[in-house]
């Protein structure tokens, strides 16, 4: 770069009055935000247009510079929404390419827009809208999942599967109990996004660098402008604070986990080994060299991405964990890390309605595998139980039963019929699905109570809805 070229830079900086010559291009290089903090146009420029308000509210612009100002915020709004937007190399940051444009277009009244601002407040105010409007998006897409599991769920009916714990076949559940897992543990998500949102949605624009400003702004009517729920307390801890952003990455964090043990679950139902699932071809790829492969890319990524999630929380908490305050130029780490969150999460939960949506169950090979005798060796001493039988004595009952039908082959259902403990009436618990009649405890894996706890998801689905409504 040449000392004509310094110059030049150096005028077109936002600080070049208190230098004597413009930055180097190793700096510009290394600390520009450009290429990612574009995604924050949208909001700056509607940062910017409630700011103008404010000062023209305020008198210190005139009704001519305001609608001036605004005028040209019009325009760079429909030259960057439609590529025209030219970018030039002492444009750090979309704030201040903006800014510099919208001075190009207005003239010299276009040098007032920052009158009262910093980029402290103008960057945080961007980014607040930017992740409220994020943390929307990604909610929807969280009720869009659910219901595809919910009407999956009710559609299962009366088949069923075996449950797990360790890996091991334990008892056979509804397979729609099954399915209400993943929705239910999807539930908890959205009320983690909520609530960020609840706390993101503050106004930090009039707080400044750090200690607000001698102008007659008000910020509480700006919030209002903004459509903020509410205005920042103390300017400094607005500045630089940056929770919400941890608390979005987390929200996302644990969303991901989420969808990463739904990842897993077909993962091993649509093996060969389980063959509990057939997966789409719409939503499968296949092997560049084995020709009969069937895999479940999506549901492998799922899980596979949870990881990239965590660690974009983790880095974000390692950055903030030693700032003192106020603003340091460390916090333009705080948004590639969630910007990534949330495209994973937004273009998982897309790809893994449709996979789930489009799947078909074989319900006879998860009956088959739930039909194994010793699965029911639960309700088989509970049988005892309701008899008088102390549960421990039960336990080991059935337990010996059990030891017996492996080491000597012989079926479990005819050593309990022989079995003087038991009646029987019990031999009705081994016909296929049998025991899933009996069970009928609140939340629990009978039939009776799905169907309630389906009633009950399928209103707390909507409730979400009508909140994320009045949310929008």
């Amino acid at each position: 770069m040449s000392p004509g070229d310094e110059k030049i830079l150096g005028e077109n900086t936002l600080w070049h009055g208190r230098f004597a010559s413009g930055p180097a291009e190793a700096l510009l290089e290394f600390t520009s935000s450009l290429s990612f903090d574009v995604r924050l146009a949208a909001q700056d420029i509607k940062g910017s247009k409630a700011h103008v308000r404010g000062l023209g509210r305020a008198g210190i612009l005139t009704a001519d510079e305001q609608t001036a100002i605004l005028s040209a915020l019009d325009q760079v709004e429909v030259e960057l929404a439609t590529k025209q937007f030219e970018f030039v190399a002492t444009d750090e940051d979309i704030h201040t390419a903006i800014e510099r444009r919208v001075t190009e277009i207005a003239g010299e009244v276009g040098g007032k827009l920052h009158t009262g601002r910093s980029r402290n407040d103008q960057v945080a105010t961007a980014f607040r809208l930017w992740v409220k409007e994020m943390l929307v998006t990604t909610i929807e897409g969280v009720i869009e999942l659910q219901t595809v599991l919910l009407n999956k769920a009710v559609g299962a009916g009366d088949a069923y599967l075996p449950g797990y714990t360790h890996l091991q076949r334990a008892q056979p559940i509804p397979l729609g109990h099954h399915l209400a897992v993943h929705a239910w543990s999807l539930s908890r998500d959205v009320d983690r996004l909520f609530d960020t949102h609840r706390r993101a949605d503050v106004s930090p624009l009039g707080a400044g660098a750090l200690a607000g400003t001698s102008l007659p702004l008000d910020p509480v009517a700006t919030a209002a402008d903004l459509g903020f729920a509410a205005t920042f307390d103390n300017s400094v801890d607005v500045t630089c604070d940056r929770d919400f952003v941890a608390e979005s990455l987390f929200a996302l964090a644990v969303l991901g986990v989420h969808l990463s043990r739904i990842g897993e679950e077909y993962c091993l139902w649509a093996s060969s080994e389980f063959g509990f699932v057939a997966l789409d071809d719409g939503y499968s790829t296949g092997s560049s060299m084995m020709p009969q492969k069937k895999n479940p890319d999506i549901a492998e990524l799922a899980r596979g991405k949870a990881g990239r999630l965590i660690g974009n929380l983790t880095g974000l908490l390692a950055t903030l964990k030693g700032l003192p305050f106020a603003y340091n130029r460390d916090l333009q780490e705080d948004k590639e890390p969630v910007f990534d969150s949330a495209d994973q999460v937004q273009l998982g939960l897309i790809a893994l309605s449709g996979m789930i949506q489009t799947s078909e169950f074989n319900v006879d090979a998860m009956a088959a595998a739930a039909d194994d005798q010793t699965a029911l060796a639960t309700d088989l001493a509970e049988v005892l139980v309701d008899g008088g039988t102390p549960f421990r004595q039960a336990h080991a009952i059935v337990g010996e039963l059990v030891r017996q039908s492996i080491s000597t082959e012989k079926s479990l259902s005819d050593l309990v019929a022989a079995h003087d403990d038991f009646a029987p009436s019990v031999n009705e618990l081994f016909e296929p699905g049998a025991a899933l009649y009996r069970r009928n405890s609140y939340g629990g894996a009978g039939y009776s109570p799905v169907a309630d706890q389906l009633d009950r998801l399928s209103a707390l689905i909507k409730r979400d809805r009508d909140r994320l409504d009045e949310l929008s």
